[in-house]
């Protein structure tokens, strides 16, 4: 079994999300690529995502109560290890 603390980050970000989020649902796709040699490339290869996922728990929600659930359940990883997070959060049939 996989240290979630030595883990990848997009396995980090994926195992975080499902924990919290319950997703019908869910992408994790590393961008970091598309942003080599830009500010905030730290030469890891995993400092850049995007997240599309789809849950229950966003019925209801506001676009921006949505990303806080997001951002909420990546704290730490938002201000150690990832740099950019775009996000498309929905619930389902939207």
């Amino acid at each position: 079994m996989t240290d979630i603390t030595t883990a990848p980050v997009a396995d980090q970000i994926t195992a975080r999300l499902t924990q919290a989020l319950v997703p019908t649902h869910l992408e994790v796709i590393n961008e970091s690529a598309m942003h080599r040699g830009h500010l905030g490339d730290d030469g890891t290869g995993e400092s850049h995502f995007r997240v599309i996922v789809e849950s229950p728990l966003f019925a209801g929600e506001s676009r921006v109560a949505r990303q806080r659930r997001v951002n909420h359940a990546l704290a730490d990883l938002l201000s150690e290890r990832i740099h950019a997070l775009a996000i498309s959060a929905k619930a389902p049939g939207e």
